[in-house]
């Protein structure tokens, strides 16, 4: 389903904000997320709200809490996608309303920001865009910037959910046992899709998996996208098949980004592996490959 209303790209400049800013049909959202050290050695996310209020943010610009309000609590695994009632109290608590335009944004590599726009799209918000190279470029432009935080507008947001966004895992095991079609894409580091690197509770892919990592679709320098011709060659393999296309990584997370760029190419037939390796890697009688 889908509201009646406006339409957005799903990027737009970091030009296109500064002239925009102000105008009262606007939310913009701060989705960074953090990577805490914990004392075993591993790593747990939390928001950067820290960040967002001490080091700077888009004038006028929200905070949006992924770890929490955006994610469903009670999932086994973290980044879960909310349920319509979740989704629409913190929607609507970050100010975003039927009519509203909202430009995302993260500071970080884009992946964050990505997220929270393929969920709002996923539950029928179309006017929303990723801000292109995020925070990272605004700033290196000399863009303004303001510190502290406001109180959000609340709205009233209706989520209305859309079919296509996101599978699970027995949707992913049809594909891998040929019950189903489907391409799937590990758009994780080469590393750790062979399994040299082992990052969740199992090292390797989901059989019959691609790998195109999505680091590669970005530019260092800025963490802007790379053009639309040099993102076709580099999305090739992926498109060179039958059948929709499912994307996964850790936790659905960097999977939005690739989902990102393959609807700046026009690509429709996408969803995201919400649980991604984190639940899949969790079973041990669910088949890992290593290798390239």
């Amino acid at each position: 389903m889908s509201r009646a209303g406006r339409v957005a790209p799903p990027l737009v400049s970091t030009d296109w904000l500064a002239a925009e800013l102000g105008a009262g049909d606007l939310v913009v959202a701060d989705a960074s997320v953090e990577k805490i050290v914990l004392p075993d050695g591993g790593a747990a996310p939390r928001p950067a709200r820290a960040a967002f209020r001490d080091e700077g943010h888009v004038v006028g610009a929200h905070f949006a809490d992924l770890v929490n309000d955006f994610s469903d609590p009670s999932a086994p695994f973290a980044f879960a996608r909310p349920d319509a009632p979740r989704m629409e109290r913190a929607a609507g608590a970050l100010g975003v309303a039927e009519k509203s335009r909202v430009v995302v944004y993260d500071r970080t590599n884009g992946v964050w920001a990505a997220r929270l726009w393929w969920l709002l799209r996923a539950y029928g918000h179309d006017a929303v865009s990723v801000l292109d190279g995020g925070f990272k470029k605004w700033t290196r432009e000399g863009r303004p910037v303001a510190f502290g935080e406001i109180p959000n507008p609340t709205a009233a947001f209706r989520a209305l959910p859309r079919q296509g966004y996101f599978v699970d895992k027995p949707d992913v095991v049809a594909v891998v046992e040929g019950r189903a079609p489907g391409r799937l894409v590990c758009v994780l580091r080469p590393p750790v899709f062979s399994g040299e690197e082992r990052v969740y509770a199992r090292a390797g892919h989901i059989p019959g998996s691609l790998n195109i990592p999505y680091v590669d679709l970005i530019e260092a320098p800025t963490n802007a996208f790379r053009t639309a011709g040099e993102l076709g060659r580099l999305l090739a393999p992926a498109l060179a098949g039958a059948g929709p296309l499912i994307l996964y990584c850790g936790g659905g997370v960097t999977a939005a980004g690739s989902a990102l760029a393959l609807t700046l190419l026009g690509v429709r037939d996408v969803a995201v592996y919400d649980g991604s390796l984190n639940e899949w890697t969790a079973d041990p009688n669910l088949p890992l490959r290593a290798g390239p």
